[in-house]
């Protein structure tokens, strides 16, 4: 690997950070809104639910939109107007009383979220050498995360004392730094939009197009439906159906929502530096492809172990090792994206990305509970996710040869 492609590169490091910051307010109200909904304004328990999904089904029409306007402004314009849009939603929290208000902040975060999500993306494939996009958009994916990380903790430690409008109103002025660093530290390298230049790269985008990047849609599609939608809208639930509401772990008594939380917390934690890892590895000589096909079978494995209903000494390691897969899987194809994009339009092909896998989240938690409410229904339900990303991997299997020789 070149020095250069060893390099984390700034603009990766400043657009994940500057989500960072936005994204803590987010996170905390996964853990703060279903507790304490009557002391915002909320009439029922089932708002939350709105509340909770409408910013991802938002984003489905709106990220062609914010994609067609990322081609006739800068990238740095459409993040500062993302962590703008982020400022007011988070402050929002801290005042919003009625559903309605509630809804139009949700709302309001989705398009947010689809400024950060293709600019930031788009970032990485521009700034990037050959040879490094992979340990860059792990860093991205893990840097970013830690919003997510300090919004939960952060949240669930605070939020009992001093309530989640206080909570809402310290992370949206948090929020601000972002202007900062994006208008201070925010650099492209020169010469960053010929990548789409000239009849041979156009040409090879359109190819890619056609086949090996409809893999990759496909793969980020599948892997957002499992992991941002089934495991994550089903894992309390999963938890609760086989171990019950009270589940004794080494002499502590954890409520199932406790140790849920714990779990995916525990994922982000090492995403920070895990992600950065998968990535480096994978712009080894060996390639992304066969880690991918690697960790998509382990991971039908692991899903199938999930819903066996095992015994909770072997099903907490078996879930561990399925976080573990999840943080490889999203860098591995996240990767692969940003490769095939790198040969056509970044932006298109970026905001193609982000619609698949903001459809995936969203059809995912619809999917699972429809299947749970079936005889069996986690059984099933498992056993499809691991169906699915075992044929995920066959496909990649059979079509390996046919790949980019980046990939």
């Amino acid at each position: 690997m070149t020095q250069a492609a060893a390099k984390a590169p700034s603009a990766v490091v400043i657009v994940a950070l500057a989500t960072a910051l936005c994204l803590t307010g987010d996170s905390m109200l996964y853990i703060a809104l279903p507790i304490y909904w009557p002391d915002v304004g909320l009439d029922s328990l089932w708002q939350v639910g709105v509340l909770l999904s409408v910013n991802r089904l938002i984003r489905l029409p709106f990220n062609a939109l914010i994609g067609a306007l990322y081609r006739r402004i800068s990238l740095r314009t459409g993040l500062l107007l993302a962590v703008v849009l982020g400022v007011i939603t988070t402050l929002g929290y801290s005042l919003a009383n009625s559903f309605l208000a509630w809804l139009a902040l949700r709302a309001l975060w989705g398009v947010a979220w689809s400024f950060f999500r293709i600019g930031g993306m788009s970032t990485v494939v521009y700034s990037a050498a050959e040879g490094g996009r992979g340990r860059a958009m792990g860093l991205y994916n893990g840097l970013y995360r830690l919003g997510s990380l300090g919004g939960m903790l952060i949240g669930g430690l605070l939020v009992p004392l001093y309530g989640l409008s206080a909570l809402a109103a310290g992370f949206g002025i948090a929020s601000l730094l972002g202007i900062p660093l994006l208008l201070l530290a925010f650099r492209l390298p020169p010469g960053h939009g010929q990548a789409a230049s000239g009849a041979a790269t156009v040409a090879h985008g359109e190819a890619l197009l056609g086949a090996f990047w409809k893999r990759v849609v496909l793969s980020g599609f599948c892997i957002a439906l499992l992991i941002q939608g089934v495991l994550a809208a089903t894992l309390s639930a999963l938890i609760e159906y086989y171990y019950g509401t009270q589940i004794d772990l080494f002499g502590l008594l954890l409520s199932v929502t406790a140790l849920s939380g714990l779990l995916q917390a525990a994922r982000w934690s090492w995403e920070t530096w895990l992600a950065g890892r998968i990535g480096h590895w994978s712009d080894g000589s060996g390639g992304r492809l066969p880690l991918l096909i690697g960790t998509l079978a382990l991971a039908a494995l692991g899903f199938a172990g999930l819903g066996s209903g095992l015994p909770l000494g072997l099903w907490l390691p078996i879930c561990l090792l399925v976080m573990l897969l999840c943080t490889a899987l999203t860098t591995l194809n996240d990767a692969l994206a940003a490769d095939a994009a790198r040969r056509g339009d970044v932006v298109r092909a970026m905001t193609r990305y982000s619609i698949a896998q903001d459809l995936g989240a969203a059809l995912g938690p619809v999917l699972a509970f429809l299947l749970v409410e079936l005889p069996g229904g986690f059984a099933w339900l498992y056993g499809a996710c691991a169906v699915l990303l075992a044929a995920l991997a066959g496909l990649w299997w059979r079509k390996r040869a046919a790949a980019p020789l980046s990939a």
